[in-house]
């Protein structure tokens, strides 16, 4: 028997995950949403991945970056370690796009800050007063 606690909604169930002649029985959720979340933690569990990867701009040498889907749990040491060799040159906005493709899983890395475009705004702006 495993125990979790819920994450899907507010409630935040406590719940106990067994299995009876290959079927999953769920106890404790107060919503469909909770046993759902309870198959798929013991059968696939993911996660959305959140991390930083270098820049070229020596003002700014880290962008935060995550996944804009769940990638499978298994896998975040392989996404890590190709996040690690990823240079960002271009000045992103949040939200834009930084990997396509991350590990063939078909979930895409995005950027969560606008930094990159900040910084231009400040450098556009000391050039302007000169």
């Amino acid at each position: 028997m495993k125990e979790l606690y819920c994450i899907a909604c507010p409630t935040g169930c406590r719940l106990t995950v067994d299995e009876h002649e290959k079927e999953l029985v769920v106890e404790g959720h107060e919503c469909d949403l909770g046993y759902d979340f309870a198959v798929t933690e013991i059968t696939s569990p993911a996660r959305t991945l959140t991390t930083t990867v270098r820049t070229s701009f020596p003002g700014v040498p880290r962008l935060p970056v995550r996944t804009d889907g769940e990638i499978p749990k298994g896998k975040l040491m392989e996404a890590m370690e190709v996040l690690r060799g990823v240079v960002v040159s271009a000045e992103l906005d949040c939200g834009d796009t930084v990997m396509e493709d991350l590990i063939d899983t078909g979930v895409r890395v995005v950027a969560t800050s606008d930094i990159l475009q900040r910084r231009e705004l400040k450098n556009h702006k000391s050039l302007t007063s000169v």
